[in-house]
């Protein structure tokens, strides 16, 4: 028996599944992270404006359009989402358009609209 697992008076403690799952967990800064990151996705108006992005390249006047929303609101949750790395901006002129960030907020968004969908 390992010293570093502690024993439960109630329930039977499977060590070497408690040892495999410590071994394999991340790091508590990492944890922080995704945590953080699911927080931007706690927005219903964040959670539009990555769908929209989803499927179209826009500018915040498209985006206020879309949504019903004022350029002002729109340009506050693009920062959070730009901060949160799940968009970014391409700017063409004077205009600023925005897409997801990556393939992986593609899938993140898509996964789930299937786990909702169910």
């Amino acid at each position: 028996m390992d010293g570093d697992i502690e024993r439960c008076g109630f329930l039977c403690v499977h060590e070497d599944v408690v040892r495999q799952v410590t071994e394999q967990m991340p790091a508590d800064e990492q944890l922080y992270d995704l945590a953080e990151l699911f927080k931007v996705f706690g927005d219903s108006t964040r959670i539009k404006i990555l769908y929209a992005l989803f499927e179209a390249e826009l500018c915040v006047c498209d985006i206020a359009q879309l949504l019903g929303l004022t350029q002002s609101a729109v340009s506050h949750q693009l920062r959070v989402l730009k901060a949160g790395r799940l968009v970014r901006p391409r700017k063409d002129g004077k205009t600023v358009f925005y897409s997801l960030a990556d393939d992986h907020v593609r899938t993140l968004i898509a996964q789930g609209m299937e786990h909702v969908e169910e």
